[in-house]
Order: C-alpha cells, then sequence, then structure tokens
C-alpha cells in the first residue's frame, strides 16, 4: 500500500531515471566512507584496547574484514561499475567474472553468517550461564568462523560452472552472463531456490529467533534478581552482574537489528523474485524496490563502525588515538 502510493507520486517511466541518478551519488560516496571506516574499525579492534572480550573481539574483527571485502568486491567493483557501466563495456567478455561471482557470494555468506554466530554467542553468554564458560571463549570462536568460511566457500562453487564468461551489467542477483539453457533447467532452479533459502533467509529467522528468546531470558531473570536483592538489602541497589548484561545485549541488539533492517528489503525482493520465477502467479518484481533493497545492503558494509563507536566508550577512545597517530607522528618528525 505504501509503496503503491509512493510509485504514483512519479510517473512509472520516471523511477529508473530517479533511482539512477540516485546510484550515481549513493554508491561512490558509501565507498568513499566504507573504505576508511572498516580500515578503521580492523585497527582498533586489532589494538584488543576496547574493553571486549578476546572472544567478543574475534568475531567482531570477522565481521569488519568481511565487510572491507564486500566494500571493494560488491560495492566497488559490482554496483558502481553497474552505474557507470558505458565505461565499462569491455567486461562483457570479461574471463574474470566467474571469479568475482564465487567471492563475492562467498564473503556475502561469511559476513551473514558471522553475525548469526555472533548472535548465538551473545545468546549463550546472556542465557546460558553453564555452557558461557566453554563455548564464549577465544578457541571455540575460532573453530565456529573457520568452519563458517570453510563451508560459505564450498557452497558457493557451483557459481564458477554455472556462469560464462561475460558480466551481466544490470542489478540482478545473477552477476554473470549464463547459457541460455541455464535458467530453464529445473537444477538451476533448485540450486538458486537453496542459495536464497541459506542466505538470508535462513540468517533473517535465527537472529530473529534468538533476540527473541534473549529478551524473554533477559525480562524474566532481572525480575527474578531485582526481588532478590531488594528482599536481601532492603532496597534494590546497582547490579554489575545486570549492567554487564545490559552492555551486552545492547552490542547485540544493534547489531542484529542493523542487519535485519538493512536486509529486509533484499529479502523480500529475493522472496518475491523467487515465487515470480516459479509461476506462482505473482506480479514481475519490481526493479526499483529492487534497486532501494541493493542500496540498503550496502548500507549495511559501512554500519557496524557507527554502531561501536555509539555503544563502546573504550572503541570512541581508541578510534581518536588511532586517527590522532599519523599526525602525530608527523609533527615528531618536523619538529
Amino acid at each position: 500500500m505504501v509503496w503503491s502510493k509512493l510509485q504514483a507520486r512519479l510517473p512509472e517511466s520516471l523511477w529508473p531515471g530517479v533511482t539512477k541518478i540516485m546510484g550515481y551519488f549513493y554508491y561512490p560516496t558509501l565507498a568513499i566512507i566504507g573504505l576508511p571506516v572498516n580500515v578503521l574499525m580492523i585497527v582498533v579492534l586489532s589494538l584488543k584496547n576496547c574493553g571486549l572480550s578476546r572472544c567478543v573481539t574475534l568475531y567482531l574483527l570477522a565481521m569488519g574484514s568481511t565487510d572491507l571485502l564486500l566494500v571493494i568486491v560488491d560495492l566497488i567493483l559490482r554496483q558502481i561499475v553497474f552505474v557507470f557501466k558505458d565505461n565499462f563495456s569491455f567486461l562483457y567478455f570479461s574471463p574474470l567474472c566467474k571469479y568475482h561471482a564465487v567471492l563475492i557470494y562467498a564473503v556475502r555468506d561469511c559476513s551473514v553468517w558471522y553475525t548469526v554466530a555472533f548472535t548465538f554467542d551473545r545468546f549463550v553468554a546472556i542465557c546460558c550461564q553453564k555452557l558461557k564458560s566453554k563455548y564464549c571463549i577465544e578457541k571455540t570462536a575460532g573453530a565456529v568462523l573457520g568452519t563458517v568460511t570453510v563451508l560459505s566457500i564450498a557452497k558457493n562453487i557451483f557459481w564458477y560452472f554455472v556462469f560464462i564468461d561475460g558480466y551481466v551489467l544490470s542489478n540482478s542477483s545473477r552477476l554473470c552472463q549464463t547459457s541460455y539453457e541455464v535458467p530453464k533447467s529445473p537444477i538451476w532452479a533448485m540450486t538458486e531456490f537453496i542459495h536464497y533459502f541459506t542466505t538470508p533467509f535462513i540468517p533473517f529467522i535465527l537472529i530473529l529467533l534468538l533476540n527473541f528468546l534473549t529478551v524473554r531470558h533477559i525480562l524474566v531473570s532481572s525480575r527474578t534478581r531485582r526481588r532478590l536483592r531488594a528482599h536481601r538489602d532492603g532496597k534494590s541497589p546497582n547490579d554489575p552482574e545486570m549492567e554487564s548484561r545490559r552492555k551486552s545485549m545492547i552490542l547485540l541488539f544493534v547489531i542484529s537489528g542493523n542487519f535485519i533492517v538493512l536486509w529486509a528489503l533484499y529479502l523480500t525482493e529475493v522472496i518475491w523474485t523467487q515465487l515470480w520465477w516459479v509461476n506462482m502467479k505473482f506480479e514481475d518484481p519490481n526493479a526499483v524496490l529492487g534497486e532501494i533493497g541493493y542500496m540498503l545492503q550496502m548500507l549495511s558494509y559501512c554500519t557496524n563502525t557507527c554502531i561501536y563507536a555509539v555503544t563502546q566508550t573504550k572503541f570512541r577512545e581508541q578510534s581518536k588515538i588511532v586517527i590522532k597517530y599519523p599526525f602525530t607522528q608527523i609533527v615528531k618528525l618536523i619538529v
């Protein structure tokens, strides 16, 4: 309903032009911001002076590294190329497309599932105290991240054999050209469905479920602890344990909420497109809706640094030190 009213304000023929003009400014601006802020985040977290546990730091470093890779291989080398495709017509015959596709889809899967792994880790830390000491450690985090990386690469190898040389210079789910028979193949339809079902549909549901369970546990346990402490001390003083949980909860909810909000439209467009392809009498998916979904998805590659800066005081302090460091060294050399 809202989308229909919005479209009614402009003639349908003008919408592609509006989104294209937005892309001319939006994607380059996002790349200019996204590269340095992700590098800054990786450097600051690598110093390990942000007051976060080693386990959490490892997850955040992994997420930051994949965001940086996606800014380069997806935002810059795909979306910006698409917007300025008249200058990249030679890519129609580039043999690099298949490798590029596997890299984008594998890194994107890693980024999404790292978020799921981090959400599950915080769920265990908050809701499963007996399991926390065994699971929420750096060794387990490394094993989980390594497993996710290997599975993501293995899952997306099939794109190499499906695609042929040459980019599809349009904002679609297919990065490279395919032979004429491939889109009509039932095997292709099933494989593509499984691909989008595992990323981002399942992660989306898992993050919502884990957040719901975490919130329910926090509400129940906080009421219980408040009553016990009030009964024992005659009042309800500050509770260090609940304060620690509150900070962990804020970081968890902001990161997972950021993923849910910025990927929701893209997920809707993916489901809509898949239903249309299997002829379930849905309307042809709107190109503008897909374009806005891609824009929000690209934004998700650049927001985690802002999240850490807003929620973590020590991260802000370390960021200032890192930013000032090159200038202080130059001043020392001059003086």
